[in-house]
């Protein structure tokens, strides 16, 4: 054994932790990102290696991704989200039985698509991190808006019989919108569906520029919205795969297995399993 490995996802919202030995994923664990980032993401990691039974000095690696990615101290590498994430669904697929071809990841403040080729490396991706419509932010304006508890948004829209169109793509405009939507009467369930279809929508106009092939691989807080995850099905015409594990951590995990992989292969020689190389490479000549 050559030791154990973490990763860490450092979100606007929360951050994901993830510990990996040489041929397993052991433990995750999620927390509020708050305003130290580097605090957070200790504590965070030691409590997930401590629940193993581990001290800090048995992590040979730890690979940090996300927007707080370059604030954590101890980190021994850095990944963008994009490669991350594809490196962790490539990995749950596998584990699932299922060849990854496209990626739907719902953050806090963004979301992506990303479609592979049959080699689990990017071909294309979009993403959306201009603004909170289709992200979990809007979500969360729903349920504040609602007074109802943001785990409560799936089962509510599932209970519409007809949902209610949202016109507005802005959040501002869409929270306006839903206001008055409830002033009016009209049923909590209609509107909760209707604004899930419009994040749906949404999501589904980025697919269709990168391209959708099945298995579509849905991941981040939102994919264990149950309402939401049937919206994205009807509007993208596929099924979605959620894997069974938290879908928050797919990210952090596949940033530990890159920390596995670069500690025992290194990071440029050939021996670095192909994909991870050729996804590197790919997310380089894909971004502006």
């Amino acid at each position: 054994m050559s030791g154990f490995f973490g990763g860490l996802d450092i979100g606007s919202a929360t951050t994901k932790a993830a510990i990996v030995s040489e041929d397993a994923v052991l433990g995750h664990a999620v927390v509020a990102t708050g305003v130290h980032c580097d605090e957070t993401a200790r504590n965070l990691m030691n409590q997930v290696i401590e629940a193993h039974g581990l001290q800090f000095g048995d992590l040979k690696g730890v690979t940090t991704t996300g927007y707080g990615r370059r604030l954590v101290s101890f980190a021994t590498g850095t990944i963008s989200e994009i490669t991350a994430n594809v490196r962790g669904a490539v990995w749950y697929g596998q584990q699932g039985g299922r060849q990854i071809r496209t990626i739907i990841n719902i953050g806090g403040q963004d979301s992506k698509v990303i479609s592979l080729d049959e080699q689990g490396v990017t071909k294309n991706f979009s993403m959306n991190d201009k603004c909170a419509a289709g992200t979990g932010r809007f979500l969360e304006s729903l349920a504040r808006i609602l007074e109802v508890n943001l785990t409560e948004l799936g089962d509510i829209a599932l209970e519409a019989e007809v949902p209610i169109r949202i016109n507005s793509t802005c959040t501002v405009f869409a929270e306006s919108e839903i206001i008055s939507l409830i002033a009016r009467g009209r049923k909590k369930s209609e509107i909760v569906a209707g604004a899930h279809y419009a994040i749906a929508n949404r999501l589904a106009r980025m697919a269709r520029r990168v391209g959708v092939v099945d298995q579509v691989f849905f991941d981040g807080g939102p994919a264990l919205n149950r309402g939401l995850v049937e919206a994205v099905e009807n509007e993208i015409a596929a099924e979605l795969y959620v894997p069974p594990d938290v879908p928050q951590v797919t990210t952090a995990v596949g940033a530990a297995l890159i920390a596995r992989d670069e500690y025992l292969y290194g990071a440029e020689t050939d021996e670095l399993p192909k994909a991870r190389r050729m996804n590197r490479e790919a997310e380089c000549n894909l971004c502006p």
